[in-house]
């Protein structure tokens, strides 16, 4: 069985219900909105986040569940849709995981218009309930999501981003969600302030733990889907490479960066580029950052008694760190 197969066991019930309830905030009196959520709905990922909040949920109220853990996976993944469909216009993409994304059929003024209504819905969803606590969850999630990426870009045109300044970028950028996906599941069900922040460090460090993973697969020689070079061919300062600038000479430095500037697209200089990294040890200092942020998110799962939703979640924890893609 696949690692996300023996994660779902224990909410397999739940995620198909879930299902049909998305599928059901989204809906519009406007036709044409109707058949492009239908097509998000259609070609959704491994849903990962509403996973995450229902198997929080489960494991710190002992199996307890309410209406309000539906809707706190529903606004979830009504937020993160809409900053998918956001995020290809920005990046002027045209597939999502495999499929041609909204702004590809739709053109960028609808995808905007799309993004802006499954944000709003997730919005109104909560506050339509009186979940202002899991609002406030969310809120603060799109708050650091949009400051992450803006940071990026400003450090981006400079090359100039520190480890220090790497780290905050992907706990804005990619942690805070899965935060506020911890931290909701355990609120849905009534947790502690204590509780529902002890769950949100959770997911920021699975977070972190994941982004740092995605950033390796650049390095990777395996098959993995996604070309290696990718992120350098973007100039996007990931992890191994922040390291090997930082700890190489002066010249060295400086054929790296201008590596980076000028000669991204240059098929032979990137691989270059990823033996020296590889070289310098950027490979083996990213693995340990990563399994310590692993570990880290571990400790926390130790605090809870056995239970099948523990079981899930520590599977989501490795798998996390294990995926090939």
């Amino acid at each position: 069985m696949k690692a996300i197969e023996l994660i779902k066991q224990p909410i397999l019930e739940e995620m198909e219900l879930f299902e049909s309830k998305f599928r059901e905030s989204m809906v519009s009196n406007v036709p044409l909105l109707n058949r492009i959520t239908q097509y998000i709905v259609r070609r959704k990922g491994k849903q990962m986040r509403p996973m995450f909040v229902f198997l929080v949920a489960k494991m710190v109220s002992n199996g307890k569940f309410e209406e309000r853990t539906y809707r706190g996976a529903s606004i979830i993944e009504l937020i993160h849709t809409a900053t998918l469909v956001h995020d290809d216009v920005v990046d002027d993409s045209n597939r999502r995981r495999g499929f041609f994304s909204i702004n590809a059929l739709w053109k960028n003024k609808i995808a905007v218009l799309v993004g802006d209504f499954l944000l709003s819905k997730g919005l109104l969803l909560s506050i339509d309930n009186d979940d202002f606590d899991m609002l406030k969850l969310i809120s603060i999630a799109v708050r650091e999501m949009s400051e992450g990426e803006l940071l990026q870009i400003e450090k981006a045109r400079r090359l100039d981003i520190t480890e220090e300044v790497y780290f905050e970028i992907i706990r804005q950028k990619t942690a805070t969600l899965i935060a506020a996906c911890c931290g909701i599941g355990a609120a849905s069900v009534g947790s502690s302030k204590d509780e529902i922040d002890k769950m949100r460090l959770f997911g920021e460090l699975i977070g972190v733990a994941f982004q740092i993973k995605d950033d390796l697969f650049d390095y990777s020689d395996d098959k993995i889907g996604k070309p290696t070079g990718i992120d350098i061919k973007e100039q996007k300062m990931t992890l191994p490479l922040i390291y090997t600038i930082n700890n190489c000479s002066a010249d060295e430095k400086k054929w790296l960066i201008n590596s980076v500037k000028k000669y991204n697209k240059d098929k032979k200089r990137v691989k270059e580029v990823i033996a020296f990294v590889k070289q310098k040890g950027g490979m083996e200092y990213t693995i340990q950052k990563m399994k310590e942020y692993h570990s880290k998110a571990l400790e926390i799962l130790e605090t809870y008694p056995d239970s099948s939703y523990k079981t899930s979640l520590l599977t989501m924890v490795n798998y996390v760190i294990e995926r090939k893609i």
